[in-house]
């Protein structure tokens, strides 16, 4: 009885996935271009920064160790 009703959950699933998937957009290349370079200048930037921040504060604490 329970081995009929996974059998019967299985078909549903995958209904509902294929539903969700037809309710996808997805970006148009230009978008996705776009996009990724905006990732890409902010995770340097972001690196950039941590990188000042941090030779900064090694800086600092080496003139306390003085």
């Amino acid at each position: 009885m329970a081995n009929s009703q996974k059998k019967e959950n299985k078909p549903r699933f995958f209904d509902g996935v294929k539903a969700e998937w037809s309710k996808i957009t997805w970006p148009s290349k230009e978008q996705l271009t776009k996009q990724s370079v905006a990732v890409v200048i902010i995770t340097v930037l972001l690196g950039v920064v941590i990188t000042l921040l941090d030779t900064g504060l090694q800086w600092c604490v080496s003139l306390l160790s003085l």
